[in-house]
This record gives C-alpha cells, structure tokens and sequence, in this order.
C-alpha cells in the first residue's frame, strides 16, 4: 500500500513539474511580439502548427510578407549603362 501511494506521488511530482515547465514556455513566447513570432513562418512542421492554431496570425505574416517584397523594375531599353560596375548590376527605384 505504502509503495503504490509512494509511486503515485512521484507521478503526481513528475506530472506538476512538466506541467509548470510548459506553462513557463507558454507564457514566455506569448511575450515575444508577433512580428518576431513568424519571421521565418510558413514552411514546414511550424507553418502548418501555425495555420492550425493561430491563422490569423499565420495570415497576417503571409500579408507582410507580400507586401515587403518587392519586384525591381525591369530596365528600359535605352537606359544608359551608368550603373553596371564591374559583374553586379544596380537598379536605382
């Protein structure tokens, strides 16, 4: 009886601390601002654990995405090759 009581309670310990372990995780990534958050979001096991628990978060890091990237215009034909420096090619926008 003493035994099975003992084992109870350090599975009982064991279960409170990985508990408080996770809520300690939690609670600090919920600090982190969102922008920080999903940086690099969008790929993988993450972009899809993203999709499913936060897809307005998920959403709102695929607009910004969108909007920060931007296409470099095409050079028109005449334009003068002023700025070709040695092998890199620059497009002044």
């Amino acid at each position: 009886m003493a035994e099975t009581v003992g084992m109870l309670l350090t599975v009982a310990i064991v279960l409170l601390v990985v508990i408080a372990v996770v809520i300690v995780i939690v609670a600090a990534y919920s600090r982190v601002p969102l922008e920080r958050k999903y940086e690099n979001s969008g790929g993988g096991l993450g972009g899809s654990f993203d999709a499913i628990w936060m897809p307005s978060a998920h959403g709102a890091g695929i607009e910004r995405d969108r909007q920060t990237k931007r296409m470099a215009p095409a050079p028109v034909a005449g334009d003068p090759p002023h700025s070709i420096r040695g092998d890199r090619i620059t497009i002044d926008l």
